[in-house]
Parts: structure tokens; sequence; C-alpha cells
């Protein structure tokens, strides 16, 4: 894709005051994205992995191989300096905040806060003492229809990591 006068202006003026960093990629990638009225399932498509990890690789929280990080390049029309950034090991967690102020995500911490002693107890016992892991982890979210108003469906499985004993 051709990069439009607004995306070259922006980042010529990012480039212009300071190197680029990993969370302009991400400014550029999501302005593109509401621009050009591309969704997560179309980059997901033509990248060949899931939207959950290529959302989440594109927002800045997953480290891309050369060949995905071109094709998001192409599908994004970012500058070089972008695409090597996106193969970049991340610092993962990006909230600005201890306590999200977004209502969705705060959710997720209203959920975690009061079903994470019971989510911790029902794995510990159905598994022993050890984690889930995230980073063998994988993740899926679709709509289920309900009469009384469609559901968020999120399907989460980590792989189960026992702590050693020595």
């Amino acid at each position: 894709m051709k990069r439009s006068d607004s995306e070259t202006a922006a980042v010529a003026a990012v480039s212009a005051t300071r190197p680029m960093k990993r969370e302009d990629v991400t400014d550029l990638i999501y302005s593109v994205k509401v621009q050009k009225g591309i969704t997560w399932a179309h980059v997901a498509r033509k990248v060949g992995l899931s939207k959950e990890w290529v959302t989440a690789a594109c927002l800045g929280q997953m480290a891309m191989t050369r060949e995905q990080a071109d094709k998001v390049g192409r599908i994004f029309s970012l500058p070089p300096e972008a695409v090597k950034l996106l193969q970049a090991v991340p610092c993962k967690g990006s909230l600005p905040t201890a306590v999200p102020a977004d209502p969705l995500i705060y959710r997720w911490y209203e959920i975690v806060s009061v079903y994470g002693t019971t989510i911790k107890e029902l794995i510990h016992e159905e598994f022993g003492d050890g984690i889930m892991s995230a980073i063998d982890f994988k993740m899926d979210i679709t709509r289920e229809p309900d009469p009384k108003g469609d559901r968020v469906h999120v399907t989460m499985s980590g792989k189960f990591l026992p702590y050693k004993t020595y």
C-alpha cells in the first residue's frame, strides 16, 4: 500500500525530532488501520497467524519474525525503521496505570480481582503448585450469539508449568 501524504508527514515528523520508538510504530499502525478501515482479522490472514497474536504484536507486545514484520510493513506502508522495530523484543505490559482506566480493560482487571483467587485455587487443585504460562499460550476471541444480547466468548489456554522443588 502506498503511504498517504499525512502518513508520510507523521513519519517525517517523528524521524526529524528523534529516533523512532516502538510506541511510534504502534501509533502509525493504528492510525493507518483507522484511516483505511483495515481489520485485525485481515492483517492476521495476510500474516498467517491468529488475530489475537497479530493484534498483540502490532500493538507492541510480541516480537515478529522478519517475514511477519515485512508483511505488516507492506499492509500499513511502514518505513524500514518501523519494520525493524517490529522485530525487536518488546517491553511487555502496555497499560499506562496500575488500575486501568479504559472500561473494557478495567473489566478484565475486575475479573482477575474478583475471580483471581478462585482461578488460582482451581488450577492448583487440578494441576498442583505451578502457573499457567503466558508464553506457551493460546487465545481465541469470538462472538457468541445470545437472544438476550451477544456475548464475548474468550478462550485462553496456557501450558501448565509446575514449580520445581530442589
